[in-house]
């Protein structure tokens, strides 16, 4: 399968722009955007053919091909499209093959405010639409605001989904465990409570909540070892990389390696017991969206490492080490305000520039 996906894939790129060259720590790599006419694009998913999913802030969802040519698919959920709100990632989960199901995440419009909320749908290639779609999460209502939705989705190995959602700029909202808001929570496929989860049996505690104390994660992603890693927004500075653990708190807003953008102190300081430490933070902040953690073939020297899109200085970030860092800065006129990064299956790395509406291929 990963032969034809490549062949797929090279067929596709004949039909792609001309490719420029990024001078990286590991030789000169190509850069060819594969498509474009995009009006903020949030996330990328790849589907078993090699074609791919994009989602678009306001609210349309467009299947791609490899020539480029977009379809826009119509049954899309209804999307409280504000600031940052709107259709936010998408997820082509393993069994997608036998169940034909995709699953997004959106800002849903809700009695106070709006909030993050995971649909699910099946996909119709051939008539372009989703059916039978439904909510089967949302947060809990209440958040007024249009900023901090967070909204990345992982599938675990067990088929269980991991969203992060961001304090909806409630700051103190990310300390109370009654609430969704600064949070990553582990459901099942219907939208319950994971089973396992730490706060199942926990009074006034939502039972979905698997950590908590985050300002705003915008990227998440598993390691080839299962272990979860996310990327979430600082204030003014403090950006941070958190390798995640069941039942931790992050330390938002009591704990941050930044300051509010008043230049105000942020909380106690950089430390306190109880509160993780990331495993990486940069100050000045980056503003950090999409997350990927390399296992391919194409680019051995980068197996392990952690690549993180950069909203605010238009690059890619790459981390790597036992003790994380930021190895190196891959950056080109391509790299304008990187949303999302995902790996395809031959092993070249995909990225969208929001800033260009465009979706990109580095490759060998």
């Amino acid at each position: 399968m990963r032969k034809f996906l490549a062949l797929v894939l090279l067929v596709g790129l004949n039909l792609s722009s001309p490719a420029t060259a990024l001078e990286t720590q590991s030789g000169n790599i190509q850069v060819t955007r594969m498509s474009s006419g995009f009006k903020t694009p949030w996330a990328l998913g790849f589907l078993p053919d090699g074609s791919y999913l994009v989602t678009e802030r306001r609210g349309r969802l467009y299947h791609v091909e490899l020539s480029g040519k977009k379809t826009a698919i119509k049954g899309v959920p209804k999307v409280a499209a504000n600031g940052q709100g709107g259709l936010l990632d998408v997820l082509v989960p393993r069994n997608f093959q036998q169940s034909g199901e995709i699953i997004m995440t959106l800002a849903k419009a809700q009695p106070n405010g709006s909030g993050t909320a995971v649909a699910i749908a099946k996909l119709d290639l051939a008539k372009a639409t989703l059916t039978n779609q439904r909510i089967i999460f949302e947060m809990t209502p209440g958040s007024q605001g249009d900023r901090h939705f967070g909204s990345r989705i992982v599938e675990a190995r067990d088929g269980s989904l991991f969203v992060t959602i961001g304090e909806r700029g409630d700051r103190p909202s990310a300390q109370d465990l009654s609430r969704h808001n600064g949070s990553i929570v582990k459901i099942t496929r219907s939208g319950a409570a994971a089973t396992g989860n730490p706060f199942l049996d926990q009074a006034n505690a939502e039972p979905e909540i698997w950590s908590y104390g985050h300002r705003n994660p915008q990227g998440m992603a598993f390691d080839a070892k299962g272990v979860l890693w996310a990327v979430e927004h600082g204030a003014r500075g403090g950006d941070e990389v958190n390798r995640i653990r069941k039942g931790a708190n992050y330390g938002w807003p009591v704990i941050a390696y930044g300051r509010h953008y008043s230049g105000q102190k942020i909380g106690e300081g950089t430390q306190k017991q109880g509160m993780e430490q990331p495993a990486y933070y940069w100050d000045p902040s980056i503003a950090p969206s999409g997350m990927m953690i390399y296992t391919g073939d194409m680019f051995p020297d980068w197996r392990g490492d952690i690549f993180v899109g950069s909203l605010k200085f238009d690059y890619i970030s790459r981390l790597s080490g036992a003790n994380l860092t930021e190895t190196e800065a891959l950056k080109s006129p391509n790299t304008k305000r990187v949303r999302d990064i995902r790996q395809a299956a031959d092993g070249s790395i995909w990225f969208i520039s929001d800033d260009r509406g465009a979706i990109y291929r580095m490759s060998r």
